[in-house]
């Protein structure tokens, strides 16, 4: 029986342009860090090796310590000394990646209302960004990091999607198996793979990712509305 619904952030509950998202947000850190001494192409460069990282990341060590690791290697002992502007980046600037997102009132309902269903809710967003950069993209939706029991940053995760062991992770946080819980995201390739830890899934097509052209006839799938007859069809 479901009991636990995880929900995607980006793309899922925000509305977004991945790729018109990423390109706004490197040019705003681009911009925070040149002055620094960060050559902006380098510095993207680095910032995706780190993201590697953390998506290979084998549960050794929590995913900030992989991508500041990975970042050091190429930056030397100048990255960790600078640590402190990259986080004014995310407390600050960060901030203006909002223009580059949507926003989609039924989301948040659609929150509000599985919690007065009972569910319990749960961030599976990538655990890639710091907590402080996926609060405010929780509130750009409209919602509050209160709304869920469990969110994942890369400060809390030691796995990334697409690999099963971030689900597995997620659930053991919660406390519950995966056959308890449903999981509900945007990206044919790292939401989907939930499945195979044994959760159900359902895959929300507004801002649909299907960047290995998947066969996705035989998933769940629709909109926010598609979704709440679903989950209805579950009880």
């Amino acid at each position: 029986m479901i009991d636990t619904i995880l929900f995607d952030l980006d793309g899922t509950l925000l509305p977004m342009d991945q790729d018109a998202f990423t390109e706004y947000y490197f040019k705003l850190l681009a911009g925070k860090m040149a002055p620094l001494g960060y050559e902006p192409k380098q510095l993207i460069a680095a910032v995706w090796d780190g993201t590697k990282a953390m998506v290979k990341n084998d549960g050794t060590c929590k995913n900030e310590k992989a991508f500041w690791t990975r970042f050091t290697q190429l930056y030397g002992e100048k990255a960790l000394q600078d640590q402190a502007s990259f986080e004014s980046f995310y407390e600050n600037e960060f901030a203006q990646a909002k223009q580059a997102c949507g926003y989609n009132q039924a989301a948040a309902e659609m929150i509000q209302w599985l919690k007065a269903q009972g569910y319990r809710l749960a961030l599976a967003t990538n655990p890639i960004f710091p907590a402080i950069a996926t609060y405010q993209r929780i509130e750009w939706a409209g919602l509050k990091p209160e709304d869920f029991v469990c969110v994942t940053t890369y400060e809390n995760s030691c796995y990334s999607k697409p690999n099963p062991k971030y689900y597995l992770e997620v659930s053991e946080k919660l406390g519950v198996r995966p056959e308890q819980c449903l999981m509900v995201g945007n990206d044919a390739d790292e939401d989907l793979i939930a499945e195979k830890t044994g959760m159900q899934v359902f895959l929300l097509t507004d801002c649909l990712i299907n960047r290995t052209g998947k066969d996705l006839s035989g998933y769940a799938q629709g909109g926010f509305e598609k979704l709440r007859a679903y989950i209805k069809g579950m009880e």
